[in-house]
């Protein structure tokens, strides 16, 4: 199926947008259940859905037992350990905007990881570091008093932050290329066999199955999940997915604006400072280096 040159051009700003609504449903769902509970179900969905598409696909499975303990090991930080931390940090009062805006340094913390292996960062990499760090202290310091941020929730936020880094960092070492329903069925199930049983031991609430939850349940699975992925996988086969990571460092902003708008979150002097230090240190990161170009003899 061939697709039209404008929204080729327009999918990395849809990815964004998309990502951005995550930490809004978690804000809009946490009402109607459990963390952890919603967490299972979405992935035990999810694990329908994309062996659906596996097998109408008729999609390669991984090879070797090797692969398949790496995407279990992907799918245990990147799904379990980032969304359960995102979920639970909601859960007990976190703003979504302050989710998202503290998740968003992960490209910050991929920079330090790769000058501590050795690699090369740029001095502008340096100071957005510094800028992306400074812009988060303003905006939890300034809201640490007035009941949004506590010890708890925040030491699940920075969890979150840390599993979504090592497990992308993991990701890139050591997975190679598969197909993408096959990899999410079992990047899905080890999120679910992670989340379940602590779903049991740790949650007495019970889900409130109404509307809100069912509209919740639904975004999370076909648009996040199923819509979100599949616009990856269509943007890495056209060589756009650069372009998602430069717009990455707009998330925390969009998210701000939507809970505003839809949850009455304040968006304050502060906030607007910190956030535009952040996602401006940010893009700092994950700005790509200019290239030289060559005169031609």
């Amino acid at each position: 199926m061939s697709l039209s040159s404008g929204w080729v051009r327009s999918m990395p700003v849809v990815f964004v947008l998309i990502w951005s609504t995550g930490f809004i449903v978690a804000r809009y769902g946490m009402p109607q259940s459990p963390p952890l509970k919603f967490l299972a179900l979405r992935f035990a969905l999810a694990l329908l859905c994309f062996g659906a598409w596996a097998r109408v696909a008729r999609s390669a499975w991984p090879v070797g037992g090797r692969q398949w303990r790496h995407l279990a090991v992907t799918g245990v930080f990147m799904h379990a350990g980032y969304l359960g931390g995102v979920w639970a940090a909601v859960k007990l009062g976190m703003g979504a905007g302050l989710v998202a805006l503290l998740v968003g340094l992960q490209p910050v913390l991929t920079a330090v990881w790769v000058a501590s292996r050795g690699g090369q960062v740029a001095g502008r990499q340096w100071a957005g570091l510094a800028l992306g760090f400074g812009g988060l202290a303003l905006v939890v310091w300034h809201k640490l008093g007035h009941g949004e941020v506590d010890a708890q929730n925040l030491v699940l936020a920075l969890l979150a932050l840390a599993s979504i880094t090592i497990g992308t960092l993991y990701q890139k070492r050591y997975l190679q290329p598969c197909a993408v329903p096959t990899a999410n069925c079992v990047q899905n199930l080890a999120a679910l066999l992670v989340t379940l049983p602590l779903a049991l031991l740790l949650e007495t609430e019970a889900i409130r199955l109404n509307a809100d939850f069912i509209g919740a349940m639904a975004w999370s699975v076909l648009v996040l999940t199923l819509g979100g992925s599949s616009l990856l996988y269509l943007m890495i086969q056209r060589g756009a997915a650069t372009a998602v990571t430069s717009l990455l460092y707009l998330v925390p902003p969009t998210t701000a604006l939507m809970a505003w708008a839809l949850f009455g979150e304040p968006i304050t002097v502060f906030t607007l400072a910190g956030t535009a230090l952040t996602a401006f240190g940010v893009a700092l990161v994950v700005r790509p280096p200019a290239t030289t170009k060559r005169s031609t003899p």
